[in-house]
């Protein structure tokens, strides 16, 4: 098993919920403080340097417009990542390829954050987020087969070495792609697909891709993961080695079982925090329109502090117990923690890396680094025990 330290870095100094409508899009960035900013940013730089530290690899993700994420530009603090570790491999999960414009322009930058961390980087592609589409500018149609066209743009011009290609695609159109430099990783670094349903899945099978989901509970997963692994059957591959799924999931390690909830709780702002207004949680054309039409009529949250509408609404009245029963978080004492991952990785029909979200909203630095150190010294050998070591 891989075990992978990730951080949204949020700024979680927010005002009344009840003064905003949506954390999303349109809350004003004169809320952020930038004193404050730059020291949190210091703060998680030194985490993921911590996570190196102890043995564990590192993941970055972007969002925009956004107070839950202040990570805009995954591949820059990618970049400063692969100076200030030196052992740990670098994931961006992931590039939000549907949502830019220039696919060439992130070659170009995964192969140079390949080059400065001297082959550590592992490349990770999401469709993107529906809030962002108005940020963005971009379209909510055909995101889908935008970002397959954007991949396979991106992984040609990575692994093309003898001289310029033309691209005349449906979506992007390109003349003279000869990225300079290169990756250090031959042919190219690895290639994730992240998703969250079991059609999205097949693709990723077909192209040979790593597969990854994020607070998908135990069900939800194994249903993707096998979908991924009957996609291959069905075309005649060979079955897929464990360290081909990956699962991100909210996890805290505390010295005893009530240290680890108390830690968890705090994590759980990035579930409640989430509140967003339904023109950008439902774009026309992002979701087919009866998902589109039921999410519209469903009932909203209520009682103190709930989101008008919550990107992940089925969790953000959910209790710690039903978190850790569904395999959406991992918390507890090492002896406890090894456990639920053991359960889950059974449940899901096994799998080589664990995403994990050990820092969010008011956890505190020393409180992170206390989880970080505590899962590497005491739940990765126990895990390693039932699971085996799984190299990426």
């Amino acid at each position: 098993m891989q075990y992978w330290h990730f951080s949204e870095c949020a700024y979680p100094d927010l005002p009344d919920p009840e003064t905003y409508d949506s954390v999303r899009v349109t809350l004003p960035n004169g809320v952020i403080d930038p004193e404050r900013a730059a020291g949190l940013w210091d703060r998680y730089i030194r985490e993921w340097q911590v996570a190196d530290e102890c043995g564990l690899n590192v993941m970055v993700n972007e969002h925009h417009s956004t107070a839950t994420c202040m990570n805009s530009a995954a591949p820059l603090i990618a970049g400063v990542l692969a100076r200030v570790t030196t052992n740990a491999r670098i994931l961006i999960l992931g590039n939000p390829v549907a949502n830019r414009n220039d696919p060439v322009r992130i070659a170009e930058e995964m192969a140079l954050v390949d080059l400065l961390s001297h082959g550590r980087l592992d490349v990770g592609f999401v469709r993107g987020v529906q809030y962002e589409v108005g940020a963005t500018n971009s379209k909510p149609f055909r995101m889908t087969e935008r970002m397959w066209e954007a991949v396979e743009l991106i992984t040609r011009a990575m692994r093309t070495h003898d001289g310029p290609f033309n691209w005349e695609g449906e979506f992007f159109h390109h003349r003279q792609v000869n990225i300079w430099p290169r990756p250090y990783q031959q042919p190219s670094p690895p290639i994730w697909i992240a998703t969250g349903t079991p059609a999205s899945a097949a693709p990723v099978a077909a192209h040979g891709y790593k597969i990854a989901t994020f607070l998908g509970g135990a069900k939800g997963t194994r249903k993707l993961f096998q979908a991924y692994r009957d996609r291959l059957e069905e075309i005649g591959k060979p079955p897929a080695g464990d360290d081909m799924f990956g699962y991100a999931a909210l996890a805290y390690t505390g010295r005893t079982d009530s240290e680890g909830l108390d830690g968890a709780r705090k994590l759980l702002w990035y579930l409640q925090s989430n509140k967003v207004a339904k023109q950008f949680t439902f774009p026309p054309g992002y979701m087919p329109y009866s998902v589109r039409a039921a999410a519209l009529r469903g009932p909203q949250p209520s009682g103190p502090g709930a989101p008008a509408v919550s990107p992940l609404p089925d969790l953000t009245s959910m209790s710690v117990d039903d978190l850790i029963d569904q395999g959406i978080l991992f918390a507890g004492s090492a002896k406890t923690v090894a456990g639920q991952i053991e359960r889950f990785y059974n449940e899901v029909g096994g799998l080589g890396h664990l995403l994990l979200m050990g820092q969010a909203g008011h956890l505190g630095h020393e409180e992170t680094v206390r989880g970080i150190e505590r899962f590497a010294a005491d739940v990765v050998p126990a895990v390693d025990r039932v699971t085996g070591g799984v190299t990426v």
